[in-house]
């Protein structure tokens, strides 16, 4: 199991120069390694059991395995609230007397691999879209001045050519920032449409599913209906067509334990809670983002939290001189750089802000 997931943990290891969010990475990484992970567990049958086993008398176990498999089997959504053991056998398994329509079938449990795999794809593309506008940018900016272990002669330097790009380049970054909340944006749309296309690929079960887990726990054990068993049951009944000796259309109706199930219920009890908890954190972003875009004061307080030694006066003096871009350029910087280095930074890009405005105006 650890050869199959082993290559998955590249995903997620540390890195030294960060531009974006830990919410912003909890969507585009950890949600895409958890996808991938699940698609990969689900399609090693050799580690879930085999898929679909069905009882029937008189034909190749094999050959309505591959059938039922390959088509779809059903269960008799009235039959889930009967008694088991008394009134039906298994949960849902009951006859239809001829009424065909009252079947519930059940064709997803085959492409369940393949929508995990979907879904990883889609969580990646917002990481995809910011290495590409980013292109490593902050690292060349930052000069390995994220670690101050270096000779004070070349700090100086470092420094003081950082300070003139960030002056010669002024109003220049909003292009730089706006992409990225744009693709903090992009998070919650997927988000959102995959639990919308979820909830169409299990016949509107999806949404409700974890509230149904939560009240089918607390329920009373004489009133329990589990959701689980019935979204992904866990015995299905499937027809299966043959001719006989004589030319007369046999019906053969055989009993299929789907074990697979076991892991897509959970599997899928788990991506309903994480998806939840996602979107409150991606809403939440995207609110204290419109904050920091629409109420400027908030700007130098941050810059004040990830600053240590450095004045709220200095704070408020390089945010009031500092449109968006160039703020979020310098806030992504104090992120990443050495402490001392970035108080020094902001001290000296004050002073000369202050000069250069005070030119201006003489």
């Amino acid at each position: 199991m650890y050869k199959l997931l082993g290559d998955l943990k590249d995903y997620l290891k540390w890195q030294d120069i960060t531009t974006d969010s830990m919410i912003f990475r909890m969507h585009n990484l950890f949600t895409t390694v958890l996808l991938l992970t699940c698609s990969l567990v689900i399609t090693a049958t050799q580690y879930v059991g085999n898929p679909i086993s069905c009882i029937v008398e008189g034909l190749p176990k094999h050959a309505i395995n591959t059938y039922c498999w390959i088509t779809s089997t059903f269960t008799m959504p009235d039959a889930f609230a009967r008694q088991v053991g008394t009134e039906v056998a298994h949960p849902g398994i009951a006859g239809d007397f001829g009424n065909v329509t009252a079947r519930k079938y059940y064709t997803y449990y085959q492409w369940v691999c393949f929508a995990l795999f979907f879904q990883a794809v889609m969580c990646y593309i917002p990481q995809w879209l910011w290495n590409t506008w980013e292109n490593g940018f902050m690292r060349a900016l930052i000069m390995g001045l994220n670690r101050g272990l270096c000779a004070e002669a070349e700090k100086c330097k470092k420094k003081s050519k950082m300070i003139d790009y960030i002056l010669k380049h002024r109003t220049r970054h909003n292009q730089y920032v706006y992409r990225y909340y744009v693709c903090e944006a992009l998070c919650l749309v997927n988000i959102l449409v995959q639990l919308y296309l979820m909830n169409r690929f299990f016949d509107g079960e999806f949404l409700s599913y974890g509230w149904r887990v939560i009240k089918f726990s607390e329920a009373p054990q004489e009133d329990r209906r589990d959701p689980m068993v019935y979204i992904f049951p866990r015995v299905t009944k499937c027809i299966f067509h043959k001719y006989g000796p004589t030319g007369t259309i046999q019906t053969h109706d055989s009993l299929c334990i789907l074990p697979l199930n076991i892991v897509n219920e959970k599997t899928y009890i788990f991506v309903w809670f994480w998806f939840l908890i996602l979107t409150g954190l991606l809403v939440c972003l995207l609110l204290y983002r419109a904050a920091i875009i629409f109420l400027p004061s908030v700007r130098p307080r941050l810059m004040h939290l990830i600053t240590r030694g450095t004045s709220k006066e200095t704070c408020q003096s390089v945010s009031r001189k500092t449109d968006l871009g160039d703020w979020w350029v310098l806030y992504t910087l104090g992120s990443n750089m050495d402490s001392l280095i970035y108080r020094d930074l902001l001290q000296e890009l004050a002073k000369k802000m202050g000069d250069q405005h005070s030119q201006a105006v003489a």
